[in-house]
């Protein structure tokens, strides 16, 4: 019989999580972000969290709502320019804010799913990037030390789930989802639509269930545009 992931919305889904966690968020800018989940954590009221995304939302959405009520103490990430409120905590010293090269980010959440726990690589070196950390050379190239995240949940959005916890995500939605659902040591994933295990075609899954601890149905997905923009008409 196959396991049952399912849980009753975000409230039961975020249940274990403590003030001044890691936690991993997916998403690209505003793409395949789990809002329904970010949300649940806002009203929870849980505070001190170190947030490791690709970018920190934006203005009264996505993690920009936890910045609002100044639940997250550091954001790990690779990009934060649209969001006002982030660069006024990080410019008055309220927010620790750690940048790393996209690629290295993607690469640190990939090798904490696949159980590496540190690699070497070019990016970086030369600039702050580096600062304390070990250099080696490979083909006379230098190459900076870096290691695998460490999060205790992962929250990441699907478009489709099966109740195993099985995944599909929607074309680039994918994004950083994958590779953080197999990082945290609890993932939860939030989807658009859930069908019965065996309703996926095997062949189309993106994630694994093995990787995902809970699942559940979310109810509202603004899918918000992170900038607009329009010309004049004629």
């Amino acid at each position: 019989m196959a396991l049952n992931k399912v849980v009753n919305g975000p409230e039961q889904a975020i249940e274990g999580i403590e003030n001044d966690m890691h936690i991993m968020f997916g998403g690209f800018g505003l793409c395949g972000i789990p809002e329904n989940s970010i949300a649940a954590i806002r009203d929870h009221g849980v505070k001190g969290l170190t947030c490791i995304s690709n970018n920190a939302g934006v203005d009264g959405f996505g993690l920009g709502l936890l910045l609002e009520t100044r639940q997250v103490k550091k954001m790990i990430s690779s990009y934060v320019g649209e969001n006002d409120e982030f660069e006024r905590q990080m410019l008055s010293g309220e927010l620790e804010v750690d940048l790393i090269p996209q690629g290295t980010l993607a690469e640190r959440c990939r090798a904490a799913g696949a159980g590496i726990p540190a690699f070497f690589t070019p990016a970086g070196y030369g600039t702050e990037v580096a600062e304390g950390k070990e250099v080696r050379e490979f083909n006379g190239k230098p190459h900076i030390l870096e290691h695998a995240f460490g999060a205790s949940f992962a929250f990441v959005k699907a478009q489709v789930g099966d109740t195993a916890g099985n995944l599909v995500f929607n074309a680039t939605a994918r994004n950083f989802n994958h590779a953080m659902a197999m990082a945290g040591r609890i993932t939860v994933a939030e989807v658009e639509e859930l069908v019965p295990v065996g309703e996926l075609d095997p062949n189309s899954i993106h994630t694994p269930g093995i990787f995902v601890q809970r699942i559940y149905k979310g109810e509202v997905f603004e899918k918000r545009i992170e900038q607009r923009t329009v010309r004049k008409r004629d």
